[in-house]
């Protein structure tokens, strides 16, 4: 038990043995077809509420709070449906297309202008009504 070092260590050092400090040219060479672009998944959370009104609510929190942690959730595609009935997803967030290309980031059916994300982010529309893209 002389050489009970960790598995990275063992590893380096029969790599160095082997020669593969001295040419810097990796062992396995990279794929050969085109790796696909990344695909879109949807998480299912569950929670309980007392009605549709603070379901919509908390979920609309849930989504806010896990965007900020994560910066590739995206809000836009955040929905909420019963639990024993996903066909009836509805929209969180509004996702109205601006003139620059970004996307509404106010809850769906909001009154009033759309707005960019982040903070002091671009409004546009014309502000009369709900949803007015």
């Amino acid at each position: 038990m002389r050489d009970n070092k960790s598995p990275h260590w063992r590893q380096r050092r029969a790599a160095g043995a082997l020669g593969g400090g001295r040419d810097e040219r990796p062992l396995i060479g990279p794929p050969r077809r085109p790796t696909r672009p990344h695909r879109f998944f949807t998480v299912h959370l569950g929670f309980t509420a007392p009605g549709a009104a603070e379901a919509r609510e908390l979920a609309v929190s849930y989504a806010e709070a896990l965007s900020l942690l994560r910066s590739e959730v995206a809000l836009g595609a955040a929905a909420l449906s019963p639990a024993d009935a996903w066909q009836r997803a509805e929209r969180l967030f509004c996702g109205a297309l601006g003139p620059d290309g970004e996307r509404c980031v106010d809850v769906a059916d909001h009154p009033g202008f759309h707005h960019a994300p982040g903070p002091g982010g671009l409004g546009w529309g014309d502000g009369d009504g709900p949803g007015d893209g």
